[in-house]
């Protein structure tokens, strides 16, 4: 499953350019680019992610999954999906950019409590500043969030200022190993 997944990023998702053309969330101008959305909110993509990353889960007593939208929202929705038909039940729950200014005025979106116990999902970190702020307003609401799962992590230095806030950080894949294979996929 994860290869396919490498597989279907490298062919649809990650893009090359010779200069630093592509901006980044962060602010940076990059070289390199992964468009997760496209793997993310393709069928097949959905299924291998959530079974990944419901696999990485394991016997892990959590009750919710969630991050930032819009990067998060189909990776929690998928492993949501994977978790009720495995007979695991894991909420999805997103955390919205800005509050919401009508209706019920909240930042986090789902049924989820206080005191549950969640991980926090991303598509892509860099610097790892949209997670930070994703972990917390979880807690902010009185989740405790006890790890991060990222699609990608660009190895920049996004993991280690996650790990300053939640210890079990990991990526399903990095930059390295879209680089190692690109050459192979062009």
């Amino acid at each position: 499953m994860l290869q396919r997944l490498k597989e279907m990023i490298l062919k649809d998702a990650f893009k090359v350019s010779d200069k630093a053309t592509f901006k980044l969330a962060s602010g940076k101008l990059s070289r390199y680019y992964v468009n997760c959305r496209i793997v993310t909110l393709n069928p097949e993509g959905m299924v291998l992610i959530g079974n990944l990353i419901f696999n990485k889960i394991g016997d892990s007593a959590v009750t919710a999954i969630g991050g930032p939208s819009l990067g998060a929202n189909p990776i929690a929705d998928a492993v949501s999906m994977i978790s009720y038909q495995k007979g695991k039940v894991i909420k999805p729950f997103y955390v919205r950019e800005k509050v919401k200014d009508h209706g019920v005025v909240k930042k986090i979106e789902g049924n989820i409590s206080k005191n549950d116990r969640v991980i926090i999902v991303d598509d892509v970190i860099t610097t790892g500043g949209s997670t930070i702020r994703a972990i917390e307003c979880a807690r902010g609401e009185g989740l405790e969030v006890v790890k991060v799962i990222v699609l990608v992590d660009r190895e920049e230095g996004g993991r280690e200022a996650i790990e300053q806030h939640v210890k079990d950080c990991e990526s399903l894949i990095t930059m390295s190993d879209l680089m190692e294979n690109y050459p192979k996929h062009t």
